[in-house]
């Protein structure tokens, strides 16, 4: 029986349209919500394994933007690369590229969650120019470096083995049942059991919506491999760091030094959550998300 969203009233206010653009060759799909004549766009990037249905709670939160969230190459909807990797590099250069083809007026925000945060990072780096910057669980620090890093790396043999098995044998198990629950269990952290059903429901439905086992692996491989500090001291836009009190995957010591290497950035860490701020927390994140467009430094 399927799992209503907590937020799916307030979704269900906000017009959205699906769309798409061919970039690097091959097919990106993308959502387009809200008001076209705004001002702001808030161009959203989903995090490993998930696509832009993992962002949508803080999407309903929101109003008086426009908000664009595309599936990564290779997940969701969009096609994977033709001939690139789907590495940081390579994901970095599609982004730009991508918003290039959306032909953006006025102020453009760019958010990155999770691996999505080392996406934006690297392409902000790497000369993409947004007004804004805002990066939700943040990967602060090397994930094997993590809290719960056994966890990691118990991903990483986990992958390892699935790339290892024969294909069909190997995709199977990347699509296990099973393990996506551990993972989803393992990154809950509310006590609500109606919130609890919905996000591994959420997960059952989305973590495996991905191209092929070439695809995941890659990825994987870019999300452990990768994190913001590498890229954080070469971006200039003004950046907002939503982190996680309980965020198994980077400690809150690691995103205080994260901020300090920043040439402009603000951090707000929620309390009593961990890796999923877009589900349990969404409100919290638009408030914060909000409050810094609102107080934008530039026009003073």
């Amino acid at each position: 029986m399927p799992v209503e969203s907590p937020y799916a009233d307030q979704l269900d206010r906000i017009p959205v349209r699906e769309r798409s653009l061919i970039v690097d060759g091959a097919e990106t799909r993308f959502w387009d919500y809200g008001d076209h004549e705004a001002s702001t766009t808030i161009v959203m990037v989903h995090g490993f394994r998930g696509d832009h249905h993992g962002l949508e709670p803080v999407v309903a939160q929101l109003s008086g933007f426009r908000i664009i969230a595309p599936d990564l190459p290779g997940f969701g909807s969009s096609a994977p690369f033709p001939e690139a990797t789907h590495s940081v590099e390579g994901y970095a250069a599609w982004l730009g590229r991508f918003i290039e083809e959306l032909h953006l007026t006025g102020r453009v925000v760019l958010l990155g969650h999770s691996f999505g945060s080392i996406v934006s990072s690297a392409a902000v780096a790497g000369g993409l120019r947004p007004d804004d910057l805002v990066l939700v669980n943040p990967i602060a620090a090397p994930a094997l470096q993590g809290p719960r890093g056994v966890l990691t790396r118990l991903a990483v043999f986990y992958y390892w083995s699935s790339a290892k098995l024969p294909k069909r044998l190997g995709f199977a198990f990347l699509r296990n049942k099973g393990v996506v629950r551990i993972m989803s269990v393992a990154m809950s952290k509310t006590k609500d059991p109606t919130l609890r059903r919905w996000i591994h429901a959420q997960h059952d439905q989305y973590f495996s919506a991905f191209a092929d086992r070439e695809v995941v692996l890659e990825s994987f491989t870019a999300s452990v491999s990768h994190d913001v500090s590498e890229y954080a001291d070469r971006i200039p836009s003004r950046t907002l760091l939503i982190a996680a009190e309980r965020d198994d995957i980077t400690p809150v010591a690691a995103q205080y030094a994260l901020a300090k290497r920043f040439a402009d950035a603000q951090l707000h860490v929620i309390p009593g959550v961990g890796h999923l701020i877009h589900y349990e927390e969404p409100h919290d994140a638009a408030q914060r998300l909000t409050a810094f467009l609102a107080d934008d430094r530039t026009d003073a």
